[in-house]
């Protein structure tokens, strides 16, 4: 019999204690463990280095936006598959039907009514998680009409971008979205009606060089990768090796393309803000009521 021996752990039945899954997880940037609650609590950044990771559209509203408040407008508007799409055995439309499935949206976008510091806004999130983000006939819809929503109602647009670009199954119907909701941009700016874009990882392609790079006042989240052509794109057509931060929303303000990068933990505060001087006359707090 060993003199020295190690002691079961159990816990107070007798039974072995057992830690459960998912209390943590390690940071994709920094490779540290995190506590997946301190990681909630913080707005999904890490809070030991500050690397922000994506998040859905509807969890961006329910963080960002008064308790409430938000009304979402268009749920139903959805893309087809107007040139019965495929890629080998793989359609466009089961393509939609699983990204539906995964993301519990109908759409990359979730537009609607809302407020933030009780000033009512016109809402617009993009996620990422629906075909990374990608702008089709249905995308570019909804933002055309949430834009004459504000118009009509005298409201700040506020858009929240995440895109990989254009919908290539869609093929031109997707790249005229470009041309569309730019236009729909020129209508907000003749009417006088503020427009926030802000910018979050990824924000490209086409979506980048249509309605994202058009606002009043555009800000991007820390770390975002912001541009319209790839990285790895943009080096084997040059054939040259690009600076380190390439792309980056940082990159992005240290040469004038964006106003402001500002943290999610940050972030409403800084655009009730921003509202509050865009928008000074507005209603207290509370749900605002979307167009039907």
């Amino acid at each position: 019999m060993p003199l020295f021996h190690r002691k079961k752990v159990t816990g107070a039945g007798g039974a072995k204690s057992e830690m459960p899954e998912g209390l943590w997880l390690k940071c994709e940037a920094c490779q540290e463990t995190v506590y997946r609650s301190d990681l909630e609590a913080n707005l999904s950044v890490c809070p030991l280095c500050g690397h922000h990771y994506r998040v859905g559209a509807r969890a961006r509203i329910t963080l960002l936006l008064d308790a409430d408040s938000f009304g979402e407008t268009w749920a139903g508007l959805q893309s087809g598959d107007p040139l019965a799409f495929s890629a080998g055995a793989e359609t466009y439309a089961g393509r939609l039907a699983r990204a539906r499935e995964s993301s519990g949206l109908g759409e990359a976008i979730v537009t609607g009514r809302g407020a933030i510091g009780g000033i009512p806004v016109a809402v617009g999130a993009m996620d990422p998680a629906f075909m990374m983000g990608s702008m089709g006939s249905a995308v570019g819809e909804k933002f055309c009409r949430l834009v004459r929503d504000a118009v009509g109602g005298r409201l700040p647009l506020l858009v929240f971008t995440a895109s990989g670009g254009a919908r290539m199954q869609e093929g031109i119907l997707a790249l005229m979205q470009m041309a569309k909701t730019a236009c729909a941009v020129r209508d907000l700016h003749t009417a006088g009606v503020p427009y926030i874009a802000v910018l979050t990882d990824p924000t490209t392609g086409g979506v980048y060089a249509s309605f994202a790079s058009l606002a009043d006042i555009t800000l991007a989240e820390p770390g975002a990768c912001i541009g319209f052509a790839g990285k790895r794109l943009i080096e084997g057509a040059l054939r040259v090796a690009l600076p380190e931060g390439f792309q980056t929303a940082e990159s992005q303000f240290e040469n004038g393309f964006l106003d402001a990068v500002v943290k999610r933990t940050e972030m409403r505060e800084y655009l009730a803000r921003l509202l509050r001087c865009l928008a000074p006359g507005t209603a207290p707090a509370g749900h605002v009521a979307a167009p039907a």
